[in-house]
């Protein structure tokens, strides 16, 4: 039996997390196994002994949810998992993006950090101890890696934050991050809010940090008493002093200026390349050889120093804005003439445009992950094509970035979806240009295409992306950062709200020890950038269309008793798909498991069609009450009685006996009524003994006197 070492993480409440490793996998460079509940993680990690032939890190995180760990089949022909699920893809991103920066930029050898969900708990959501698996097998490893970190989700339940909260806590809860760190800084957060205040989200961080501080020291305490291995020896990168030195007094003013003009992204493109090659033209070319990378690297450190300083001393941003300022916007709805809903989002050199499309709830996304099944109504995806940054690239299908920055703008809309929407509603997004924060462009392209659609949304949704550089003493925070802004600063983040609050949330900061002073501070400019944007999307379309274009369904719901779902049916589909093929419309038919009763979904464009397919239901369902008075027509006359239709329920036919006709005795059926007439009957149910039931003409009549008897 192997030596196992195991270390558990109280998290206040009665719960506890274990990491454990000594048992599992014990060829791997680190592996551990992290449990809470019966929810088991296995993590492992390997990095190769050998550089790739790339600048920089070739780091994979793959994270997979196996179907055995809740006793379930994969779905589909292939009963074997194939590729990742968004959620997955996701949850990749959200490890990626913490562990990443932690490696050295010279570390060059790839490695593979494997993440497998081997046992599932319905009260546990796995993703959230991720990327405490991830960083603890690295501990136990020989990685350069700068420091151990940890992630957390946190929620706020009736005013309280509870650290890893079940699905079931989630669903009752008003702000959702989770939430990457180290023990000194606070590196990633990613979440969905119900409209929070600036300050309610900083202290929903804060209250994760403190908890990954305590799963950072079950971590360290792993490490210590396995034996930590000593890091690695590895080829780093050369350096030359007096070679950078050379290089910033050759190129740091020029620079400098340059970034003050204030040109567009293909100008000053052009000018930084020339004063690039201005400065390879001082070298020979057995000095270019000798020096490799490093006349590049040592350029761009001083071209980025160059912009980060006229920003941090003259507040002059490279296209020369103030660090406040918005990029003019412009917009348009209603472009695409077949589609149900559209807009057009320009802002700078960002622009995107997005469509609505409505559906029945046979539409809506289904999610089948060993973790986690159900389906969506609201679904937002977010393509970004080649072309819109003017690259010609490779497409291999939808990239994890696609995944996580549709999934941002799908969290950051979705929460201003009414609950009575009776549509199911996807958005798609085709970034267009993209110079700067295109999931934004997103947001703010989806709340003018949906309320284009006649969505009656509860308040429009506007984004913003923000940056932060610092120097230590100085810090200038930048409204609507272009993209190499995003590539220079120490800090990005995309929030999304209303004009009530927050609704979605993404950071990534690159700097320790940020203050949450300054954090805060960033989210109020944020706001103010974000009142600013929706002051112009609402100047283009200020509250949604009261209707649905004219080509798009309308939709009309009908409850009925579950008892007449299989007469709407009908045998083999034929009453449905008839109703269908008249009318023009689709029919859904769901049942709820509540309420038992059956809910029919019609969508169609035309309402004459709609008006049917209704009077059609109400025939189907109609059930006439004992002693009530119906309006029927004949429609069959018999030896016996006529065959009666009642008025409001066509199709629905009773027989009208002979001896319900008159008072009188009637010889003829043809002698009191006539094929097509129309008359008034009372229902009586059904007799006991025939089963059949019993409508009466005679029983409206006056009853007349009897003859008086003969002495």
């Amino acid at each position: 039996m192997p030596k196992v070492f195991k270390e558990i993480i109280d998290l206040g409440d009665g719960r506890t997390v274990s990491i454990e490793t000594g048992k599992l996998a014990k060829q791997a460079h680190g592996s551990v196994v992290v449990q809470m509940g019966d929810a088991m993680l296995l993590c492992t990690v390997v990095s190769n002994y050998k550089a790739s032939p790339v600048d920089f890190l070739p780091l994979t995180v793959d994270y997979r949810e196996k179907f055995a760990a809740a006793g379930r089949y994969p779905g589909g022909f292939f009963k074997r998992e194939a590729r990742p699920s968004d959620g997955e893809v996701l949850t990749m991103r959200l490890v990626d993006r913490v562990l990443r920066p932690l490696f050295p930029k010279d570390y060059h050898y790839e490695v593979q950090v494997m993440i497998q969900l081997m046992s599932h708990d319905e009260n546990v959501m796995p993703d959230a101890l991720a990327g405490l698996a991830a960083s603890a097998a690295i501990q136990l490893s020989d990685f350069p890696f700068e420091c151990a970190i940890s992630e957390a989700r946190v929620a706020r339940v009736n005013g309280e934050f509870v650290i890893n909260p079940s699905r079931a806590q989630l669903a009752e809860s008003d702000i959702e991050m989770m939430i990457g760190a180290s023990t000194d800084s606070v590196m990633m957060v990613e979440g969905e809010m119900d409209e929070c205040s600036e300050e309610d989200m900083a202290e929903a961080i804060k209250f994760a940090h403190e908890a990954i501080k305590v799963q950072i020291t079950a971590q360290e305490r792993l490490a210590d008493a396995v034996g930590r291995k000593e890091v690695r020896e590895y080829e780093t990168a050369e350096e030359n002093e007096d070679l950078a030195k050379r290089i910033h007094e050759l190129t740091y003013d020029k620079c400098y200026a340059i970034a003050k003009k204030g040109t567009s992204k293909a100008e000053r493109s052009l000018a930084f390349s020339e004063v690039k090659e201005e400065v390879k033209a001082t070298f020979t070319e057995e000095e270019l050889e000798e020096y490799g990378d490093l006349v590049g690297n040592y350029y761009n450190k001083a071209q980025k120093e160059a912009i980060r300083e006229l920003t941090l001393s003259e507040g002059i941003r490279l296209d020369g804005r103030k660090t406040t300022e918005i990029r003019p916007i412009w917009s348009e709805i209603d472009y695409l003439p077949s589609v149900h809903g559209s807009a057009i989002f320009t802002r700078g050199e960002t622009q995107a445009l997005a469509t609505v499309t409505l559906g029945t709830s046979r539409d809506a996304n289904k999610i089948d992950m060993p973790s986690f099944e159900g389906e969506e109504n609201f679904y937002l995806h977010y393509n970004f094509p080649p072309f819109c940054t003017g690259e010609a690239r490779p497409l291999r299908g939808t990239s994890r970035r696609e995944v996580g920055h549709g999934n941002l703008a799908q969290r950051g809309l979705k929460g201003m979806i009414p609950e009575d929407c009776p549509y199911t509603v996807r958005v798609v997004s085709e970034v267009l240009e993209s110079n700067g924060s295109s999931s934004m462009a997103t947001v703010c392209a989806g709340t003018m295409a949906l309320m284009d659609a006649g969505v009656q949304m509860i308040r429009p949704v506007s984004g913003i992306a923000m940056g932060l550089i610092s120097d230590g003493d100085r810090y200038a925070v930048l409204s609507d950062i272009l993209g190499d802004e995003d590539h220079l600063g120490d800090m990005d983040f995309k929030v999304t709200g209303t004009s009530e609050g927050i609704t979605a949330c993404q950071m990534d900061i690159k700097i320790k020890g940020l203050s949450y002073e300054i954090l805060v501070s960033a989210l109020k400019q944020a706001r103010e950038g974000r009142f600013h944007i929706l002051e112009k999307i609402t100047e283009t379309i200020k509250q949604p269309n009261a209707d649905v274009k004219s080509y798009a369904p309308k939709m009309v719901t009908k409850v009925i008793a579950n008892e007449f779902i299989g007469a709407l049916i009908g045998p083999g589909g034929k009453t449905i798909q008839e109703i269908q093929k008249v009318t023009g419309c689709t029919l859904v038919i769901n049942e709820d498991p509540v309420t038992e009763e059956g809910i029919v979904e019609i969508l169609g464009t035309n309402q004459e069609g709609i008006d049917a397919v209704l009077a059609k239901i109400d025939s189907i369902t109609f059930k006439p009450v004992r002693g009530s008075v119906y309006e029927v027509k004949v429609i069959k006359m018999l030896d016996f009685g006529a065959v009666v239709e009642y008025v409001e329920a066509p199709g629905n036919e009773v027989l009208l006996h002979i001896s319900e006709l008159a008072w009188a005795r009637t010889e003829n059926v043809t002698d009191v009524v006539n094929i097509g007439d129309v008359f008034d009957v009372k229902y009586f149910g059904r007799d006991p003994k025939t089963r059949k039931e019993k409508v009466s003409r005679k029983a409206l009549l006056p009853r007349p006197e009897r003859a008086p008897r003969k002495e």
